[in-house]
Parts: structure tokens; sequence; C-alpha cells
């Protein structure tokens, strides 16, 4: 029987072009990151089941991925709970791994195992893949790469201003014009939920509230009725919903509204210093703007909260996300650690990039240069040419079979190189090479001494 060649629903396989212009965006991100003092670790491609379960929220607990336990993973299932076919319940038994949701977790996991080795404050950044039971869709994949940066150890709001900055700064260096970083923060959303008395509802209302792009304020307010909100509940919080105006406006309302929340006037104090200390006149190509609906990752979120997104007619959604976490590693037995970080989607960066035609041609995945193959005897001559462009750090690939010449020129276009060398055997007499320019069509010769 044979077997179908097909990838695994919601991955993909890269080709050349394709990986280079992702290490171009990498390459990008990985500069700022050093640029701001982070330094890089790396986490297994998989934990232990109880590092991840319980992190994420009961819908995020649903898109890990188990790993089912090595050999006869089935012999010490209770029979009682196979006849009950219970799946979460005999998950227990038959899975202790899962494949990494995100790089969060693990980074807090790290920091509490690593504790005794780190100095704090801790920067570290980490891009590695994860990935997630997700329903794949036009760019959300099963596996994929996230690009993250996170400081532990501090509380300072210093930490947020310039994690604004890494954002504005690399996607200003990758000519993204119009991106948006939208911010938040949940003491302001805890202040809401107060003052439209659900405050011990806190988590339910913004899961909801934070749909509001996807199915829009009547969506919204139907959601918030299925759910049992009061009606009384539900027309306090429209204003807010609705609240338009510049970023300052808008916490000027909030002033006023928070007069007697004691959680809402701290949540505006921390937006209202970020924004004062963010300088974002050097990167005119991103916007900075205040979200009231914005709530994503509350189960582990404790202040600021961050989403960026793409220019508006590339339609891809969200292409980066941050927040503070200061309980997170309490979790794993070490509570008072503070921590906020960032993350970048690099497969929605490539789309956006990819829908605006912001790639250089040169980020075509193919060596500069292809070295013609004459025949025997020039082959040994245009080897030494290869090595001596390669000495000189040019990316070189050398044609191995003596074909047609003609055969080797269309490879060459194909492939898309830049330049091709020729080795003939007029060229060995005069120690010299013929280099043919395949965009212009120009030649040119060069003495071999001088390659």
């Amino acid at each position: 029987m044979k077997t179908k060649a097909a990838t695994a629903k919601g991955t993909r396989d890269f080709n050349a072009l394709e990986i280079a212009r992702r290490n171009y965006i990498t390459g990008v991100i990985k500069s700022v990151f050093e640029k701001y003092g982070f330094s890089p670790i790396e986490t297994p491609t998989f934990e232990n089941s109880e590092t991840l379960m319980g992190k994420y929220g009961e819908e995020g607990d649903r898109l890990i991925f188990k790993i089912l336990n090595s050999g006869d993973f089935l012999k010490d299932v209770p029979a009682d709970l196979l006849h009950e076919k219970q799946s979460l319940k005999v998950t227990k038994h038959i899975s202790e791994k899962a494949l990494r949701y995100d790089l969060t977790v693990p980074f807090a996991r790290y920091v509490v195992q690593h504790r005794n080795e780190i100095e704090l404050p801790f920067k570290r950044y980490q891009i590695q893949p994860v990935w997630r039971a997700d329903r794949p869709q036009k760019g959300r994949f099963r596996e994929f790469y996230q690009c993250d940066a996170d400081v532990v150890g501090s509380k300072s709001l210093w930490q947020e201003v310039e994690l604004v900055e890494i954002y504005a700064e690399v996607f200003q260096r990758l000519e993204l014009n119009g991106t948006t970083i939208k911010i938040n923060n949940r003491k302001i959303l805890a202040g809401i939920a107060e003052l439209i008395g659900a405050a011990d509802r806190l988590v339910e209302f913004t899961v909801v509230l934070d749909k509001l792009d996807k199915i829009g304020e009547d969506g919204v307010i139907a959601e918030l009725k299925e759910r049992g909100f009061e009606q009384a509940s539900i027309d306090a919080a429209l204003p807010i919903i609705r609240l338009t105006g510049s970023f300052e406006e808008k916490l000027q309302h909030l002033d006023v509204l928070f007069a007697d929340i004691a959680i809402g006037k701290e949540g505006v104090s921390e937006i209202r210093t970020i924004l004062n200390r963010v300088d974002l006149n050097a990167f005119p190509a991103v916007a900075l703007g205040l979200d009231l609906t914005l709530a994503r990752g509350l189960n582990y979120y404790t202040g600021t909260i961050m989403e960026v997104a793409a220019p508006a007619e590339v339609g891809i959604g969200s292409i980066g996300g941050a927040g503070r976490y200061d309980d997170l590693t309490g979790i794993f037995g070490m509570p008072g650690i503070s921590g906020v970080g960032l993350s970048f989607g690099l497969d929605r960066i490539y789309l956006a990039l990819e829908a605006l035609n912001l790639f250089s041609d040169s980020l075509n995945g193919t060596p500069e240069f292809l070295v013609l193959n004459y025949g025997v005897q020039e082959a040994e001559y245009a080897m030494q040419v290869c090595r001596r462009l390669r000495k000189s750090g040019k990316t070189v690939d050398f044609y191995p079979d003596a074909a047609k010449i003609q055969k080797q020129l269309q490879y060459a276009s194909k492939r898309g190189f830049a330049k091709v060398v020729l080795c003939g055997s007029s060229e060995m007499e005069k120690q010299e090479v013929s280099i043919k320019d395949m965009n212009s069509g120009t030649q040119v010769q060069v003495s071999i001494l001088d390659l």
C-alpha cells in the first residue's frame, strides 16, 4: 500500500526561499533583542504535562498536544475508566508529557529550576517552535515559531517601556508601516468589572469583551446575556466599549469613572506612566493606542497587556503580544518573582511582509555564484576558483556534472543565481575567469589572483 505524501494538518514544509526570508525576520528580531540586553536560552520541545496543564485556562488546555507514553500505555489504566470512556481521566494515565504550548510557561519553569544559577533581573530571549491543536486557518498553524523576550525580577515599568520600543524598532526595521501596538492593563479591566458590578466574574467578562473585534458589539452583548450577566451590567459596560478619542482623552475619561475604584486608578496610573516614558518619535511607522477591550492572557497576566496589530490592509490580525505576569513563577513554588515579556508571531509577520511585497529580491535562499563545469580538466581549475571565492566570504555552488553549458545556464536562471563563473580552457590558459551577471547579462574577466 502506497503512503500518501502529505504534511500533517496545520504544518508546513519550508523551501530555501522561505527559510531565507524567515532567517531575515529572526535576524532582525535577534539583533534588537541583544541590543536591549537580552541573552538567548532554549528549553525542550516537550514538558511534563503537569508543567503545562492548568496554565492557559480551560480552552488552552484543550489545545495542548499530549504525547502518549511509550510501550503498552493502556496496560495500567483501570478497567472502569476504559469502560467509562472519559478521555480526560484516561489521559492522566497514558500521557505524562506534552508539546509546549508557548515559551512563557517553560521559561517560568526554567527560572525556578535554575534560580541558583541566574542573577535577577534576568533577561532572556527564545526563538523556538510551539504547538497548538487549533483549527488551522490563514495565519494560524498547529506548529509555528514564537520569538519571545522576557524579564523576571523587576517590577519597574521601565521594562514595559522598553518592550514597546523593542516592538517599534523591529517593525520599523522590517518597514512594516501602519503597525499598531495596542495596550491595556488587567487592573483597568478589574476596575471596569467592579464598576459594572461583576468584580467576581472578571475573567469571564473579559473573555467575552476580548472578542469584540471578531463578533462585534452585538455579538458581545448577546454572549454576555447568554452567560447570565444582568442587563444593568451590560448597559454600564457599553459606554466603555464605545469609548473613542486620543490615548490621553480615554485615560481622562477613566480617571472620572474610577474616582472611587482603587484598582482601576492604579491601572490608569501605570498606563499613563508608560505612555509618558515611551519615545515613539524615532519610530514613525508604529502607532501606540489604548484598547480597553484587550484582555489576552488574563489567566496569568497581572498588569500591562499588549497586542500588536498588523497593517489593516494585510487582514491577519495579531502579530505579537505582551504582558506582565507577576505571579507566574509562583505556580512552580517560587512566589514573589515579577515578570514581563513580549512575543513576536514569526509566521504572521512573514505573511504580512509577503502580502505587502516587502521582502528584498536578494532573499532568495540561493548562493550568489554558480561556477560552471566545462569538463574533467577544467573542473579542477573551477574548484580552485570555488575555494578562492569561498575564502573571500562569497556563497558559491559548483555544478557537479559536465553538462552542456546552456543547460547549466538554464539551471542558474531557474535557481536565481546572481552571477555565474565561466572557467573554460581559454580562462585556464590566462589564469582568469569570466563572471557573468545574470540580471544585466554583462560579463567581465578577472584574474584568479584577484578573486
